[in-house]
């Protein structure tokens, strides 16, 4: 049998591209989002954004202002919300049309308000750390064992210049595996110059997922996704998945950010080595409203995905690692 090349067109019409699969008559098939920031807005520094701005990173020089992290100058920018009340109504009427639930993470108090607004269940808290520092061991096991706070993530050590598999955070992830809780780690790239920019202490290398193994030896009974997907050590990424079957990864952030062709290769080459089952949609939606419809784009017009293969990545593989009941979202 000759069969045919694995390859993949992503469509890109008019900059961002969402078709609904359904009409106003059936309720959408579900999503789950499982990378979302809760943060307030502040208009002071809430900018436009350029999809897929990470597509020309010319450099820059050390006598002249660090680059942009953003570029504005295109012809389809997302639009930042104005206000924590314009961004929370965005978000619920999305997440209703499209049938959306999130794991969310930051301010408790946006993630309550997020609460009350939405349906029940379709909106799960998650607690990350950075550090150490953040809080202590007994307040941060306190809160995972409130019963609020579902998740541990986003765990970011990666911008102090920190392996995962620091000693200093063991006994945090030890807390989270004694209850039971998935964890999600930050592992991949930051963007264009982010030690130039706003984490002088950030390191590429301490994205390279293989700096994991350490801790899930000592914690054989944690379930870990990696965030990112540890773009763009994608070798290294294959080669933890094998050894680790409870690893997951999201593809957030690099998927709105990185070029469309690299996002693509990126995640056909996770297809191609037998992971489909254990890749999971997600946005790093931050104060772009319009940030949801632009990344579920990219999945629903990936030609090299089948229709499988996306009801997978945007809905079943998250029910599977986060044990959810599927029946609540359909």
């Amino acid at each position: 049998m000759i069969r045919k090349p694995f390859t993949c067109l992503l469509l890109l019409l008019t900059g961002i591209v969402y078709a609904h699969a359904q009409d106003a008559t059936h309720k959408h098939l579900p999503i789950i989002d499982v990378h979302v920031h809760a943060m307030k807005v502040n208009p002071a520094f809430a900018m436009d954004a350029c999809p897929w701005f990470l597509s020309s990173m010319p450099g820059s020089d050390p006598n002249q202002p660090p680059p942009s992290f953003l570029n504005t100058d295109c012809a389809m920018p997302l639009h930042t919300a104005k206000s924590d009340k314009e961004f929370q109504d965005s978000l619920m009427a999305t997440m209703k049309r499209l049938n959306i639930a999130i794991i969310a993470s930051g301010d408790p108090t946006i993630i309550r308000n997020w609460q009350q607004a939405a349906a029940p269940g379709r909106v799960i808290p998650a607690i990350g750390i950075s550090s150490s520092k953040d809080m202590t061991v007994v307040a941060f096991t306190d809160s995972l064992s409130s019963g609020f706070y579902k998740v541990m993530g986003e765990v970011a050590p990666q911008y102090q210049g920190m392996s995962p598999s620091d000693t200093s955070l063991d006994a945090y992830f030890a807390a989270a595996e004694k209850l039971n809780i998935p964890v999600g780690i930050h592992m991949g790239t930051g963007g264009n110059g982010m030690a130039n920019i706003t984490a002088p202490k950030y390191r590429a290398s301490m994205g390279n997922p293989l700096l994991l193994e350490d801790l899930l030896a000592r914690h054989p009974k944690l379930k870990v996704w990696v965030m990112h997907a540890g773009y763009p050590m994608i070798d290294n990424m294959i080669a933890l998945m094998g050894a680790n079957a409870y690893v997951y990864v999201d593809v957030a952030g690099m998927i709105w950010s990185y070029p469309l062709a690299e996002v693509n290769d990126y995640i056909k080459r996770l297809v191609q080595a037998g992971f489909e089952k254990r890749i999971m949609y997600g946005t790093d939606l931050m104060i772009w409203p319009k940030l949801l419809e632009t990344s579920l784009g990219v999945i629903e017009n990936a030609s090299c995905l089948s229709d499988d293969q996306k009801r997978d990545i945007l809905f079943n593989n998250a029910v599977r690692f986060f044990r959810l009941d599927e029946s609540k979202y359909k």
